[in-house]
């Protein structure tokens, strides 16, 4: 029988924002080096950022958060209301309580400091391509000190209640992604199949009005005393 060929996966397409041309180009000449990696984009602020989203539909934007023009922050609220399959990854020097909260709340999907290696940089790409999410073990305490400080009424982001009670199936679910799991680390727990894994994350923040897994993440954490 003759062969079939199997084509190679589209490389992850990356667009970098970040102020500090030299830092910027560095991420570049690093990304470039990876063979499922294409850096399409750079941009020096937040409305670069958001106009390369528009220009080049990335896989990953890497969001720096203290930018001029706008900011992290405010890229990243723009970039989930308008590109919701371009995943954010922030890569900072700061891990300040309100800024991890905030850029949580606002859509990141992961959180990394610079002094990450190459190699957990790398890694959160490609776990965040593949539907994942990622705070380095640094920003992680700074979330869950951050939870245990914030009171239900603060009005903070994960305060409102769920528009439909989750089953007990998707609450299972729910304390899986709280422990970190990756969907197919989930499926194996559960013995489902990963797609339907994750479109049971997908209702569950659908349900819980989170706009990224590692918003669900914080929100399940959040939940954990009240569902003893």
């Amino acid at each position: 029988m003759p062969s079939q060929e199997t084509s190679a996966p589209d490389p992850i397409r990356v667009v970098i924002a970040e102020d500090h041309q030299v830092i910027r180009r560095a991420f570049a000449a690093t990304l470039s080096l990876e063979p499922d990696i294409t850096v399409v984009g750079e941009a020096a602020d937040g409305v670069e950022a958001i106009e390369m989203v528009r220009a080049w539909r990335p896989d990953i934007v890497l969001m720096d958060l203290q930018m001029p023009r706008g900011g992290g922050i405010a890229a990243i609220r723009r970039i989930v209301v308008e590109r919701p399959d371009t995943q954010v990854i922030v890569l900072t020097t700061f891990d300040t309580d309100d800024l991890v909260l905030e850029a949580v709340a606002a859509g990141a999907q992961a959180y990394l400091l610079k002094d990450a290696s190459e190699q957990e940089i790398l890694a959160t790409i490609r776990a965040v391509k593949r539907g994942e999410s990622g705070l380095s073990p640094r920003v992680a305490r700074t979330v869950l000190e951050g939870l245990r400080n914030l009171q239900p009424a603060s009005g903070k982001p994960g305060d409102d209640p769920p528009t439909e009670p989750l089953t007990a199936r998707e609450e299972r679910i729910l304390a899986l992604v709280a422990e970190g799991l990756s969907n197919r680390n989930i499926a194996e727990t559960v013995f489902l199949a990963e797609g339907t894994v994750k479109n049971y994350v997908s209702r569950i923040m659908e349900k819980l009005n989170v706009q990224s897994r590692t918003e669900l993440a914080v929100k399940a954490t959040r939940r954990r005393p009240r569902s003893r």
